[in-house]
């Protein structure tokens, strides 16, 4: 569980808003900034790997992207790739200088939707010290074709509707119109794969993140499939782990693997498991090997 006691609540700025954010103090001058993805808030992404990662010394920096959770931003719900990564920017910026952070011992790390971004922002800062991309969604026209074949005919009809009134009364000022983040087969949701629904077990196993909102504006279904931020692999000049599940049926293994070839210093660690696999039963396989890597990167008493 979080060391909440140790963790203090802060804000800084990204664009014409604020982001919310859990500072969790370090002692050697490490930090690692977390978020999730899509619609998941810095609690339940963040937890119970922060935890881990504090205890071994590092600092900690969990956020919210803008229009999710306690950040600013409106109208919420929304996901707009291009201004969450720009909030990754903002948060590696107030980071680097927060007092107990080494400015040169700053790595990223987000799951999913988050993991991808992580491409395209270690791509962009060739002096973080390390990243971390967890099940990264990295290739959404490589997805896109799987996620529809989880969606029944109907539903998917539907959503994309949706998508396109979504959309359309975006540009009149009309407030977004809001479909679940993940449903089953057959719902009209973001995401239907058969992993989708691991979610709350994963992330919210005692019901105790109340204010996680679990929805989405519906326009992303018509966005995501041209997300690739892996393509921005080869850019990358920082040490890159990427995190991959075996049986992953959300944002799918292949994708990942096939980007992390293309930078220079990235190791792809496999696990058993679904999309949600890292959250529980290959925790432990994906905490320790996460620790280690950082602790070879960004703890000094480790020689690089």
């Amino acid at each position: 569980m979080p060391a909440s006691k140790q963790r203090e609540k802060v804000r800084f700025a990204s664009g014409d808003t604020s982001c919310a954010a859990w500072h969790y103090p370090g002692s050697n001058g490490g930090c690692v900034i977390m978020a999730g993805g899509t619609s998941v808030t810095k609690e339940p992404a963040s937890d119970l790997f922060a935890a881990r990662f504090n205890d071994a010394g590092f600092a900690v920096l969990a956020f919210d992207h803008r229009r999710f959770g306690e950040s600013g931003g409106t109208p919420r719900q929304i996901v707009r790739f291009d201004e969450q990564v720009a909030d990754w920017h903002a948060a590696i910026e107030y980071a680097a200088g927060l007092p107990d952070v080494a400015p040169d011992r700053v790595a990223v790390w987000g799951f999913s939707l988050a993991g991808g971004h992580v491409f395209r922002v270690a791509a962009d800062h060739p002096r973080l010290a390390c990243a971390i991309a967890q099940t990264p969604l990295v290739d959404g026209r490589a997805v896109a074709p799987h996620a529809l074949r989880s969606m029944t005919p109907l539903a998917a009809l539907r959503l994309f509707g949706r998508g396109v009134a979504d959309t359309l009364g975006g540009l009149v000022g009309r407030p977004p119109l809001l479909v679940p983040t993940a449903g089953p087969r057959g719902a009209v949701a973001s995401l239907t794969t058969p992993d989708a629904m691991d979610a709350d077990r994963a992330l919210d196993p005692e019901r105790r993140h109340t204010n996680w909102e679990q929805t989405v504006a519906a326009r992303i279904a018509l966005q995501v499939g041209g997300y690739r931020p892996g393509r921005h692999a080869s850019r990358i000049r920082c040490p890159l782990l990427v995190v991959v599940c075996d049986q992953d049926q959300s944002t799918l293994p292949g994708p990942a693997v096939r980007a992390a070839r293309n930078a220079p210093e990235a190791e792809v660690v496999h696990l058993s498991g679904r999309h949600y696999a890292p959250f529980l039963a290959s925790h432990e396989q994906a905490v320790e090997a996460e620790i280690a890597f950082l602790q070879k990167h960004l703890d000094p008493r480790d020689p690089r």
